[in-house]
């Protein structure tokens, strides 16, 4: 299998990037993908974050583990499992316009549209590559916040395997009856506000159309190295 690389500038720095390497950049991703199954909750119950996180986490680990596809990182059919089972289960649109920042605001229904799709390539190429490193890891529940004033709820979890266990969080908000996720936390450090670290300055100097245009770029370049 031939490894898809970090997409540089718009790697993660740091804890992140550390995260990023063999098996636990595969986690990350994966655990990003936790909380997001396909599978309903109860119909007669509202199900609790905690709740959607645990289970749904089993069951995302289930269906890597039983297609070889998958496991070898093949990018069409992790693109299908997040179509399919993650994205309706994902508040993405607010995750993008978060992780954009003031170039949202700026940008037309058809540049926000463009936007969305490049950075869920962006997420889907920079992580697609170490699931195969996923093995007999499991996730331990530590804590869930109250309530915040905006109406979120961060879950905090631990992946427990080899070497340290890894923390992760994840923040949710409700839609409905239903709990949605729109960022992810690893040992510290928030991807939404990562990544618009990383997209200020891009948008500062060439605007949304520039900033567009490096996606579009950094996501072909590792579309072409995975051939």
């Amino acid at each position: 299998m031939k490894r898809i690389p970090l997409i540089v500038p718009f790697a993660p720095p740091g804890a992140l990037r550390r995260l990023l390497w063999a098996r636990l950049a595969g986690l990350s991703m994966l655990l990003l993908t936790a909380s997001l199954s396909s599978v309903p909750a109860r119909a007669d119950m509202a199900e609790a974050p905690q709740e959607l996180i645990m289970r749904a986490t089993q069951e995302v680990l289930a269906r890597i583990k039983a297609d070889p596809a998958i496991q070898t990182g093949d990018f069409g059919r992790i693109s299908t499992l997040v179509d399919d089972a993650i994205m309706p289960h994902v508040n993405f649109s607010r995750m993008t316009q978060l992780a954009i920042g003031l170039g949202w605001r700026q940008a037309s229904s058809s540049q926000r549209a463009t936007l969305t799709e490049q950075f869920r390539i962006l997420l889907l190429r920079t992580y697609a590559g170490a699931l195969a490193q996923v093995r007999d890891e499991t996730v331990r529940l530590r804590r869930t916040s109250p309530v915040q004033e905006d109406g979120s709820v961060i879950v905090r979890t631990e992946i427990i395997g080899r070497g340290e266990p890894i923390e992760l969080g994840y923040r949710l908000e409700k839609s409905g009856d239903q709990w949605r996720i729109y960022d992810l936390n690893i040992l510290g450090v928030w991807l939404v506000a990562t990544y618009r670290n990383q997209f200020r300055p891009i948008f500062n100097r060439s605007g949304v159309d520039g900033l567009i245009d490096a996606l579009r770029n950094k996501n072909q370049q590792a579309a072409e190295h995975a051939r």
